[in-house]
């Protein structure tokens, strides 16, 4: 979910009678759209100084850049017709950021485990990382990616290692800088708020899984155990709505699990101009997003 310019709150599905579902604050649903997402996963809003545009994730295989009323501009497919990838490698986006100068991050979190940067108009200009695997500048389900750009001076790459229960920090050429470890979390996309950092966390779990292959949905942790996490400008845990209070001995974060059964699989989160959070959650009954009021 994403809000645009004019304060409406966009969210993407995989259900093909209409994937893009657009709200107002209060939840009334004010439009509709999008016939043909089958893997409907990730959207991203990015404005070029005068209009307001969408970036939708296709896992079964596709980046579209859309107008608000859905448009079609610019589609991204297999990355092997660039030269990022073999015929073969799998290629299953799951989400985009959007880079000052308008270049394209896609994360294909269910896929070949890479990020992949594109110009704004669609030309090939790197991978970055170093696919699936437990290495430094390599993910375990890159299932989301975001531009951190709280250092308006020094904005860096934040991408989402799901099964690690970390994110991953890179120059905007691909760099690896650092690692933030959330232990027990398996966390979605990133989301910049002011100076705070948002997620969603899909699964809570005391089980470890980052020599495992869990790549996609892990069937050994606690299901319905979704929480929030914020983090401040430090990087440090300060709440976890739904979630055990953050605890740090000697410096060391603690492993965050669901205290309250409040949300099932926190899949994204997304913050309004009054700091209020709505919740989406995958597998969620076909419920409303769940509203967060600040207070």
């Amino acid at each position: 979910m994403v809000m645009d310019s004019q304060g409406r709150l966009i969210m993407v599905g995989d259900d093909i009678h209409n994937n893009i579902l657009i709200y107002d604050k209060s939840g009334k649903l004010l439009d509709s759209w999008g016939i043909r997402y089958k893997g409907g996963h990730g959207l991203s809003l990015w404005n070029d100084g005068e209009e307001d545009f969408l970036f939708i994730c296709d896992t079964d295989g596709a980046m579209v850049k859309t107008t608000l009323g859905g448009r079609e501009l610019l589609l991204i497919e297999h990355p092997s017709e660039y030269g990022a990838y073999e015929k073969e490698d799998a290629f299953k986006p799951t989400e985009t950021a959007i880079g000052p100068n308008g270049d394209i991050y896609i994360a294909d979190g269910y896929g070949s485990q890479f990020v992949l940067q594109f110009s704004k108009e669609g030309e090939f200009i790197r991978k970055i990382g170093k696919g699936r695997g437990t290495g430094n500048d390599q993910f375990q389900t890159a299932h989301g990616v975001c531009i951190d750009d709280r250092d308006k001076s020094n904005p860096t790459l934040l991408v989402t290692s799901r099964a690690s229960n970390s994110f991953k920090r890179f120059t905007l050429d691909g760099t690896y800088l650092e690692e933030i470890s959330l232990p027990g979390a398996f966390i979605c996309r990133p989301v910049i708020n002011g100076q705070n950092l948002y997620a969603g966390v899909c699964w809570s779990s005391e089980i470890d899984f980052v020599e495992g292959n869990m790549d996609t949905h892990p069937t050994r942790t606690n299901p319905n155990s979704g929480f929030v996490t914020i983090l401040d400008e430090s990087n440090k845990v300060v709440s976890n709505p739904g979630g055990r209070a953050p605890q740090y001995l000697n410096g060391q974060l603690q492993k965050m699990l669901q205290q309250e059964p409040i949300f099932n699989h926190c899949h994204d989160v997304c913050v309004d101009s009054d700091g209020n959070i709505y919740v989406c959650q995958w597998n969620a009954n076909k419920t409303y997003p769940i509203k967060l009021e600040r207070v």
